[in-house]
């Protein structure tokens, strides 16, 4: 991973309100991240012990404990993160990356975060849905003076209460907030809690989204509505790190979304249960068994379930063009269209002209398309059997009988046992004469149906 000031004239501002040396003797050293990849959960070195989350493509930071006090330090600043191998666009984050890195901390702990502004202009941080002094809530102009450029502001509170929060911005948020500022903040209960569940893996990541031009690399900050980048922390399929899980396991997701738009998560072979939110634990009279619940904007959903269905299970978001990559706008529709005698007069005048979607879209997962450099092609990924004609929010929850406790390496594609996959039928052929029970659309005054083709009567439907 690259850091890069990127806007014209940045640099020299950057340079020149850097802090300075002296400054920053007294501060916490803040660590950085370069890859992109999902790191190993940070086992805490000191402080009260609490079971560390996985930040899918992600990193907890670490901390220096300063008579009694937790303190991180965040630097706001300028990078470049890959979003997928050979596909890498200009962000705004902290400490190296975006998102920015987890901050985990135990209910009741004193937390002190130093956040240093290497951006081309003032920002603030939210530490959405905490419990905390009315000062440090980090809305800029309302609660507090905004953070210029090279200057470092420190926010000191007491992390009153267990759950999943999110930080961001609360300045310029429609510039900040689309250019990838956010990040997770998980507080660990104190002790047993009686709506709080042990759990084998506990997994975490921010649902983002970045409307990002072909062959460009920084995103346009002022859309509102018509994103073509939908990402798991940052990165698009197949690009997004596996869940993986041990069969038996109990696995937590955290998942919080700070797009411009709802996402309904959907997993696949399993039932889980939204057991808490950022407002705190659900009662567990309040939950019940889904397989999608939707997550809003500005929200944070807490599901838990027992990997108990051996396999490689989908996972994602269930909008269809979320699980797409940049080429989906302004494709026309062109099924049932009749290209022949067409295409070689069109590649006379432009070469490398191709049919897009003649029968369908799925064509496009095998296609090997010219795209501009720096850009992610709409439909990718490729699996045990052939393209799988996803991208942006999806990835695979990998459950395996054998597996170990602190394993959270990607154990290959999964072995089907014997005669466990659907297959092409070779046997007796349908036998179109057969009667069929019910004749469709023959009910009393309904109206008709026809295969296309068909003689329509001049657009009579009966």
């Amino acid at each position: 991973m690259q850091r890069r000031t990127f806007f014209a004239g940045a640099a020299t501002a950057v340079a020149a309100a850097s802090v300075s040396r002296v400054a920053m003797a007294a501060l916490p050293e803040p660590a950085s991240q370069s890859s992109a990849e999902t790191a190993a959960p940070l086992v805490p070195p000191n402080g009260r012990p609490y079971r560390p989350v996985v930040t899918l493509n992600g990193w907890t930071t670490p901390w220096r404990m300063n008579h009694g006090v937790k303190e991180f330090h965040l630097v706001a600043e300028p990078v470049v993160r890959e979003v997928a191998p050979g596909f890498s666009v200009n962000m705004w984050g902290y400490n190296g990356q975006s998102p920015g890195p987890t901050i985990e901390v135990v209910e009741g702990d004193r937390v002190r975060i130093f956040v240093s502004n290497r951006l081309p202009e003032h920002t603030t941080i939210h530490w959405h849905g905490q419990r905390l002094p009315n000062g440090m809530d980090g809305v800029g102009g309302l609660t507090q003076p905004h953070i210029a450029p090279g200057k470092t502001f420190v926010y000191d509170f007491v992390a009153r209460r267990p759950g999943t929060f999110m930080y961001h911005p609360h300045a310029d948020e429609m510039t900040q907030m689309a250019m990838g500022m956010m990040g997770l903040w998980i507080t660990h209960p104190k002790a047993a809690h009686p709506l709080i569940a042990n759990v084998d893996r506990d997994y975490a990541w921010l649902l983002s989204a970045f409307d990002v031009e072909p062959g460009a690399m920084t995103p346009r900050v002022n859309e509102m509505t018509d994103f073509n980048i939908w990402t798991f922390n940052s990165r698009v399929f197949p690009a997004i790190s596996p869940l993986v899980a041990k069969q038996g396991d109990r696995v937590r997701m955290r998942v919080g979304n700070l797009t411009m738009t709802n996402h309904p998560i959907h997993i696949h072979g399993h039932e889980f249960e939204v057991t808490g939110t950022d407002g705190g634990p659900v009662p567990r009279t309040a939950r019940w068994p889904e397989v999608t619940t939707d997550v809003a904007v500005g929200q944070m959903r807490q599901m838990e379930f027992i990997a108990d269905e051996p396999g490689d299970w989908a996972m994602h978001c269930h909008k269809s063009h979320h699980t797409m990559g940049a080429m989906g706008h302004d494709v026309p529709t062109m099924i049932g269209v009749d290209h022949r005698g067409l295409v070689s007069k069109i590649q006379k005048i432009a070469p490398d002209y191709m049919v897009m979607g003649e029968r369908g879209m799925a064509d496009m997962g095998a296609m090997e398309m010219p795209l501009p450099d720096n850009t992610f092609p709409m439909m990718t990924g490729t699996g045990p059997f052939g393209p799988l004609e996803m991208g942006g929010m999806f990835t695979t929850l990998k459950v395996r009988a054998q597996l170990g406790a602190n394993d959270y390496s990607d154990p290959g594609w999964f072995k089907h046992p014997q005669g466990t996959v659907a297959q092409e039928w070779t046997g007796a052929p349908l036998d179109s004469s057969a009667p069929r029970q019910t004749a469709p659309g023959k009910a009393p005054s309904a109206p008709s149906v026809r295969k296309p083709g068909a003689d329509s009567g001049h657009g009579s439907h009966h």
